[in-house]
């Protein structure tokens, strides 16, 4: 019973054709895992660049416009002063400025674009046509 024990655990040497099959696949597992290891390598080298590039300052946050910057400690206050007779029918805003659209007491129609950071109208739009 011993001598079977001693048969399984022997290395038999392969034939020729399967000696070739196994030193290709050995050199395609390395060549393979080489190539994982370097893109690793190249991965983990992008990443600390990005970390060491931004250097702790805050990305620039693309605006049209001015910037508004808003005090920590109390909430900006404006007040846009309409002409009077002014019905407002709708209202937008965009990068700190305010559009109000609406029809003025004889019926023409306007817009006026007010600016926060600036606290006054910036723009007066006649609408003519349809």
């Amino acid at each position: 019973m011993s001598n079977i024990e001693n048969d399984d655990q022997e290395d038999k040497p392969l034939d020729p054709v399967m000696e070739n099959v196994r030193r290709k696949m050995m050199r395609l597992q390395l060549v393979s895992g080489g190539i994982m290891l370097l893109m690793f390598m190249a991965v983990l080298a992008a990443i600390v660049y990005k970390i060491n590039a931004r250097d702790g300052k805050p990305e620039a946050v693309a605006s049209s416009g001015s910037a508004l910057a808003v005090p920590s400690d109390a909430p900006v206050k404006a007040t846009a002063t309409l002409p009077d007779g002014f019905a407002v029918s709708a209202v937008s805003n965009s990068g700190g400025q305010i559009l109000f659209y609406g029809v003025m007491a004889d019926g023409a129609r306007k817009a006026f674009l007010f600016d926060i950071a600036a606290g006054r109208i910036v723009a007066e739009v006649a609408i003519a046509g349809n």
